[in-house]
């Protein structure tokens, strides 16, 4: 039988065509659905090359996308399929997504992302768009799970995504900022600054809770009246509240009837002070006739309310703070330097910090490392026992110094 040549007088294989119109040659095979699909290269050598990856794909189960199939196409599959996800995480993704992602990386083929294009991709946020590396980790969560899907249903053989945020991180020299928790001196002139203020003492109710509970924020703003025991003195955490943008663009607050974590379920003995600060809160309720007018999820009769008598928003808490930081340090430096010594200035923090600094000062007065974690509601010890190290740092150092001298080495 005579073969198929081209106008080089190459022997061309099965499947292989040369369109003299077009100049190009091309490749057609039949999947094992019966549908077919062609290839195309200018040169013999480079369609053979792809001829040698069709057939891999085929010897090694990896499907044959439709020429489109793109990174969308997977995201919808993917979205479609997810289930599990609290709706504000759902929310969040989505947003995330169609802001960032889908009118842009999106649009390429899944067959033809490689892991250069998702470095690149999070290259140009980070230093095109400005995101910090942490919104660009929900970025690469989303696509990381949608890749996955597609390496299931044989459509890459590998996840482009793996480690490619890391690597770009290593390349920009990040290292995550540690939250810092204030100091005993800091923690005591940010309070006291709050109760002697009048535009800010309505806050002090709030953020003494903050500091003597060390619940993150979903959790204070979303706590109600009837999950605190005043009269055995324990405050029940066994939900949060999330303030996210839906699907539909609208934002609002939702009721997480789980914790963060399963371990963020937990029972928190009340402190004199916490217990004081949620009878302060209530009595300015009365007195300036706020009540609770919302609810969420079935959920009501929250404690800490706006004077509109909804729940706050975290970003309205940690503006105050900025706001009361910045007022503290001016009055502060005037009255350092009238008093002829160096001010006490307080750091910009947001409330996550005053949740590090509860655990802070939790750490340097309890060594039972189960014990805090269960306070704290961490789900891995080794965050309690990040915390607890970095906490009891100083100590350490203290007992060092004095024990210098003491001990005979030599």
């Amino acid at each position: 039988m005579q073969r198929r040549k081209d106008p080089k007088g190459k022997v061309l294989k099965d499947g292989e065509r040369y369109k003299a119109k077009e100049d190009r040659y091309t490749y057609r095979w039949t999947d094992k659905m019966g549908k077919r699909h062609e290839v195309y290269a200018k040169t013999l050598d480079e369609l053979r090359k792809k001829e040698s990856e069709v057939n891999r794909d085929i010897y090694e189960g990896i499907k044959t996308p439709d020429e489109n199939l793109t990174v969308n196409d997977i995201y919808k599959n993917w979205l479609t399929d997810k289930k599990g996800l609290r709706s504000s995480t759902r929310g969040n993704y989505i947003y995330m997504y169609e802001q960032y992602v889908q009118d842009g990386f999106g649009k390429i083929r899944i067959k033809d992302v490689k892991k250069s294009d998702v470095r690149r991709f999070y290259n140009e946020l980070h230093d095109t768009r400005g995101l910090s590396f942490n919104t660009i980790e929900v970025i690469q969560n989303v696509l990381n799970q949608l890749f996955n899907l597609a390496v299931d249903d044989d459509y890459i053989r590998k996840n482009p995504a793996v480690n490619a945020l890391g690597e770009c991180k290593k390349a920009h020299n990040y290292q995550r900022p540690k939250r810092h928790a204030l100091t005993i001196p800091e923690q005591k002139a940010f309070i006291e600054y709050i109760k002697t203020h009048p535009m800010y003492s309505h806050w002090l109710p709030l953020f003494t809770f903050f500091l003597g509970t060390g619940c993150r924020v979903s959790e204070v703003i979303s706590l109600r009246w009837e999950d605190v025991d005043m009269d055995e003195g324990i405050i029940d955490i066994n939900h949060g509240i999330t303030y996210y943008q839906r699907e539909t663009k609208e934002c609002s607050f939702q009721i997480s009837e789980n914790t963060k974590t399963a371990a963020g379920t937990r029972m928190i003995p009340m402190l004199s002070d916490v217990r004081q600060a949620l009878l302060d809160e209530k009595k300015f309720q009365e007195d300036v006739g706020i009540t609770c007018n919302v609810t969420y999820n079935g959920y009501t009769g929250f404690i800490f309310l706006n004077r509109f008598g909804n729940v706050h928003n975290p970003q309205t808490i940690n503006r105050t703070i900025k706001r009361i930081v910045l007022a503290h340090n001016i009055e502060e430096m005037e009255k350092a330097e009238k008093e002829k010594r160096e001010p006490l200035l307080l750091p910009n923090f947001s409330c996550h910090n005053l949740r590090h600094t509860f655990a802070t000062r939790y750490c340097e007065n309890e060594s039972n490392l189960k014990v805090i974690q269960e306070i704290l509601g961490h789900k891995d010890i080794a965050t309690t026992m990040d915390v607890y190290m970095e906490a009891t740092k100083d100590a350490k150092k203290k007992s060092f110094t004095e024990l210098d001298g003491k001990i005979t080495l030599s």
